[in-house]
């Protein structure tokens, strides 16, 4: 397997192991990622997961030896609604996902850096949806990243397939910060453990509803997460927050 998992307490690290072809999402990959993350999603200690490349850099994408042997139509269906499925998974599942991105995260490895809840990457590393330069559009990537960023942003980078600086990936939205090499995995950590130190009740209630009032119209959007906050106000981690708040002392999460 491809695919190491380090965990640490409450915070697991997924890292895609396979730097000789720069971590590509190949269909190995792309199950074993999936079995991944069904696996730690239900993991009651499991509070935060980081995802990383081993290597050079983040991830390339797909295989473009494994695509060239594909030759028909429903093996690329396949390969692309794999694709899709992890994507999915990583969003619809409870656990926060957090991408640590160094060196490049190009085409699908755009996409997964896009569908992570967070993301953070070295100063020096590149962001690019370059299919249009092989004759291929990055059709399936740019449904995750242009929910991320702007329209205009998200068509030069689909329409050039030219890399984006990190620096520029935070500006428009597509990444959340960007550290030195040394300093990146302190950063990730420390965002992590505070993330971690919540409720994870609390945070798997507001991650699902986060990402489906996002699809909705404003008037639908307030009827549903009205009804969301109802039911986590009915939570003993609720009850328990507002206490200690009110009591001036650290709340102790019971998850429930």
């Amino acid at each position: 397997m491809n695919i190491k998992i380090i965990k640490k307490k409450d915070i697991s690290r997924v890292i895609i192991n396979e730097p000789k072809t720069y971590n590509s999402l190949s269909f190995k990959n792309l199950n074993d990622l999936i079995k991944v993350f069904k696996k730690l999603d239900n993991d009651k200690k499991v509070k935060v997961i980081i995802l990383e490349g081993a290597g050079k850099g983040f991830s390339a994408g797909h295989n473009l030896k494994e695509v060239n042997s594909l030759k028909k139509k429903q093996n690329y269906q396949k390969l692309f609604n794999l694709c899709s499925k992890l994507m999915l998974q990583i969003v619809e599942g409870k656990k926060p996902v957090i991408a640590k991105v160094h060196g490049a995260a190009y085409a699908a490895g755009c996409q997964l850096v896009a569908s992570c809840d967070l993301a953070y990457s070295t100063k020096n590393a590149l962001f690019a949806t370059p299919g249009v330069n092989i004759g291929l559009f990055c059709s399936t990537p740019m449904v995750a990243v242009s929910r991320k960023i702007n329209r205009k942003s998200m068509m030069k980078m689909l329409l050039t397939g030219e890399p984006i600086k990190a620096n520029y990936a935070k500006e428009i939205g597509l990444i959340n910060d960007c550290f030195s090499k040394s300093k990146l995995n302190n950063e990730v950590l420390k965002i992590a453990k505070k993330i971690a130190s919540k409720s994870n009740l609390t945070i798997k209630i507001g991650k699902q509803t986060f990402y489906k009032q996002l699809e909705m119209p404003l008037r639908k959007a307030y009827a549903y997460t009205s009804k969301m906050m109802t039911i986590n106000m009915m939570a003993m981690d609720a009850k328990e927050g507002i206490s200690a708040f009110l009591e001036k002392r650290k709340p102790i999460w019971k998850n429930k």
